[in-house]
């Protein structure tokens, strides 16, 4: 019952800036804010936190390879968020996911592999060229 949006994603050289758009539509509950935000992938990898917000703002957890680099916001009191990327490293290259949780609480206490997350999207492509 919720949908993702995914946007943003291409191909950029390190050193650029890019932005990744979520957007969660819950035909049940359209009023809910959901915890949100992204989790990638890199071919032959683990799957990894990049960032993610709880429905509230009040937190956000960040992997620790895109500390200080990346940014994750939410868009006014939708269940839109963007995560800003900076200074972009090839290292960065993967799949990124929107995820969506639907479950309040559970987004305070973040898993190394999104556990908490219920949905998550088909993903979009970061490449970044040395």
């Amino acid at each position: 019952q919720v949908r993702l949006q995914e946007s943003g994603g291409g191909l950029v050289q390190a050193g650029d800036s890019l932005k990744l758009s979520c957007t969660a539509s819950d035909s049940q509950r359209p009023a809910r804010r959901l915890g949100m935000g992204w989790f990638r992938q890199a071919s032959g990898k683990d799957r990894e936190r990049v960032a993610t917000i709880t429905w509230d703002d009040s937190n956000t957890y960040y992997g620790d390879s895109v500390k200080g680099r990346f940014t994750i916001s939410r868009e006014g009191a939708k269940n839109t968020v963007h995560l800003q990327m900076s200074n972009l490293k090839p290292e960065d290259t993967a799949v990124y996911y929107c995820v969506v949780a639907l479950s309040n609480s559970r987004t305070y206490y973040p898993t190394t592999f999104g556990d908490e997350f219920d949905y998550w999207g088909q993903g979009t492509q970061v490449t970044v060229s040395s």
